[in-house]
This record gives structure tokens, C-alpha cells and sequence, in this order.
């Protein structure tokens, strides 16, 4: 009896500390998320603004140079693809437009997608694990009642029944906000995107005008 109390309470901490472990690791994806998007894109349109104001006007007088000094070092998203753009420029308009997205495809986007995943395994496993909690704590207080020789210990059986309803209840308490701030993520994910696109639009036809003046040099 002795060592299937000492079973069932190893099992409970298990399961408190796979809880546990998920709802960290959810969190730390969550931050990371967080802050490559806040990395990766301009503060706000108006600051992108400014900054395609003067990478169009050194590519409207062909310095493509001056273009990739502005560019370097800057970690966001829309002056790395610029950057990677007027590299291979020599390639032509198509293939540097190709270039440049391949590198927002997979510097950027593969990257958030790797980790959102990650928070939509923990999204779904976590009351996977409440519910395992459950079941056993459950079994354990049918064990509790089914022995007929021995009298019924409400101590023990209330901590078996407390074992079901916290483990469902944390489970659910780390989906429930991850589901949240996964939903807000992607809405900032959107408007980067959205912003980036535009600012795409404004390098496309600037990079055309400068190759066409300058014949790709």
C-alpha cells in the first residue's frame, strides 16, 4: 500500500513538472516570437518611410554603393532584402527580386513558423497532460474506495481528487493564454508583412529605375 502511495505521488509530481516544462518551454517560444518580429520590422510606417525616402533617392542616381553602406549592419527584415537585392543586381531585376525573397522566406518567416509549431504542440498538449492528471488522479480514488476491507482515508482521497481537478485546471490555464498570445503574434506577423510589402513595392520600382540608368553596374 505504502509503495503505491509513494507510485502515486511520484506520477503527480511527474505530471505537475511535464506541466511545468511545456508551459516554460511555450513561453520562452513565445518571447522569442516576439522579439525576432519587433527585430525584424520597422517601429512603425513612418520610420520606414523615411528610410525608403533615402534608399530611393541614392537608387534614382544609381548609387547602389551607397545603397548597400546604408543597408549593412541593419538588422530588419526590408534593408537585408534590399541589400540582398542590389548585391545581385548584376543577375537582373528578376532574379535579384528572387533572391531577395528567398532570404525573407528563410531568414525570417521559416523561423517564425518553426516556432510558432512549437507553441501550437504545447497549445494542444498541455490539456493532453491536465487530462492524463485527471484520469489518474480519478483511478486513484476509485482505489481508494473500491477496497472494502479497509476504511476510507478522506485525506487521501480528497488529494487524489485535488490531483485530478489541478492538473486539468493547469493544462488549461497554459493553453488558454498561449492560444491568446499566439493570436495577437500573428496579427503582428501580419502587419510586418503588410508593411514590408509595401515597402517592397516602393524598392521594386526605384531598383528598376536605377538598373535601367545605370544598365545593372
Amino acid at each position: 500500500m505504502m509503495l503505491a502511495y509513494s507510485l502515486f505521488n511520484i506520477i503527480a509530481d511527474a505530471t505537475y513538472g511535464a506541466l511545468a516544462a511545456v508551459a516554460l518551454w511555450g513561453l520562452y517560444c513565445i518571447v522569442v516570437i516576439w522579439n525576432r518580429v519587433k527585430q525584424k520590422r520597422f517601429r512603425n510606417e513612418a520610420q520606414q518611410d523615411a528610410f525608403m525616402e533615402d534608399v530611393e533617392q541614392m537608387l534614382n542616381a544609381g548609387d547602389f554603393d551607397g545603397v548597400t553602406e546604408y543597408c549593412e549592419g541593419d538588422t530588419r527584415a526590408l534593408p537585408q532584402m534590399i541589400d540582398m537585392a542590389v548585391s545581385n543586381r548584376q543577375r537582373g531585376l528578376q532574379q535579384a527580386r528572387k533572391f531577395m525573397m528567398d532570404r525573407f522566406q528563410r531568414d525570417v518567416m521559416s523561423d517564425l513558423d518553426y516556432r510558432l509549431s512549437w507553441v501550437g504542440t504545447v497549445i494542444k498538449s498541455a490539456p493532453m497532460i491536465g487530462l492524463f492528471g485527471t484520469v489518474f488522479g480519478m483511478m486513484g480514488a476509485f482505489e481508494s474506495l473500491s477496497d472494502p476491507s479497509q476504511d476510507v482515508d478522506p485525506a487521501k482521497l480528497a488529494g487524489d481528487i485535488r490531483v485530478a481537478l489541478v492538473t486539468t485546471a493547469s493544462g488549461l490555464a497554459i493553453a488558454i493564454p498561449l492560444m491568446i498570445m499566439v493570436a495577437n503574434i500573428n496579427i503582428k506577423i501580419a502587419k510586418m508583412e503588410d508593411l514590408i510589402g509595401s515597402g517592397l513595392g516602393r524598392f521594386i520600382d526605384a531598383f528598376k529605375a536605377g538598373l535601367a540608368k545605370t544598365g545593372g553596374r
